[in-house]
């Protein structure tokens, strides 16, 4: 089967400062470092096949928007490879969206970008207002959109694109029950067609009704990589015990989990 995302060693690293000057003086003396490393992620890999559909789960600050983005391109990995066969599209509530244009102005904005004509656009303008359903709303500031519509506005732009790899990233988890279902079976069709597509969501079952493999990151590392029915079992399991945890044993869970990260990291570093 022909791969279409290859992530080999993947890290992203971001800096922590406790004040500015430490920021100033990281970028002005840089044969001394200022602040803390932070590793969003660490030594992630995993390869993923054609029309696969891959679910990300992970408690929050696991990094799965992280990795989201990273696939997506809009964000640089610090080290490692990323491979992607084919076009990507993200849909994320505001991403790709500026606030101070209008709905139309954004569709517009974006299909450009993406080299479309003039003519293609206002071929393609009506219908994304349509399944977005903003007729209404469509010619006033994005900045007064709701999370919800803002959610639509991005999810009918990306997939009237008909991108090869789709990745939504919590996009149904805001906004009415019916336009979730809506674009569920928008994604069922992608899915028939052959698609790849990524699924981040904190909804167990919407990723037990969607996805066949399931990434399960825990604190920037991959801790288990497989079939949804197994991967999602663990993970639940996982959930009933981590949420009955007083909030000073999770942070213990999340000190050690980290610690023992770092020892890892710096084997393979």
């Amino acid at each position: 089967m022909l791969k279409t995302v290859e992530v080999k060693n993947v890290y992203k690293r971001y800096k922590l400062y406790k004040k500015k000057s430490e920021r100033i003086l990281d970028l002005i003396m840089p044969h001394k470092e200022y602040g803390e490393d932070f590793f969003a992620l660490q030594n992630v890999s995993f390869d993923v096949e054609k029309g696969s559909i891959i679910g990300l789960v992970g408690i929050n600050g696991s990094g799965k928007s992280t990795l989201a983005n990273i696939i997506a391109g809009v964000i640089p990995t610090t080290t490692g490879e990323i491979k992607i066969q084919g076009n990507v599209a993200l849909i994320a509530v505001n991403a790709g969206l500026d606030a101070g244009l209008t709905g139309r102005e954004n569709i517009e904005l974006k299909l450009l970008m993406l080299g479309f004509s003039k003519k293609e656009i206002i071929n393609m303008e009506e219908e994304i207002i349509e399944f977005a359903e903003l007729e209404k709303f469509i010619d006033q500031p994005v900045k007064t959109y709701s999370s919800g519509m803002k959610s639509r506005l991005g999810f009918s732009i990306s997939v009237r694109v008909d991108p090869d790899i789709l990745i939504i990233d919590e996009a149904l988890s805001v906004g009415d029950k019916a336009f979730a279902e809506k674009s569920l079976e928008k994604m069922m069709e992608f899915k028939a067609r052959g698609k790849t597509m990524f699924f981040v969501s904190h909804s167990i079952s919407q990723m037990k009704k969607f996805c066949e493999q399931i990434i399960w990151l825990e604190f920037g590392t991959v801790k288990e990589y497989g079939k949804a029915s197994e991967v999602l079992k663990h993970y639940e399991s996982f959930l009933a015990e981590y949420q009955a945890l007083t909030k000073t044993e999770k942070k213990k869970y999340r000190t050690d989990a980290l610690n023992r990260q770092s020892l890892k990291k710096e084997k393979i570093l």
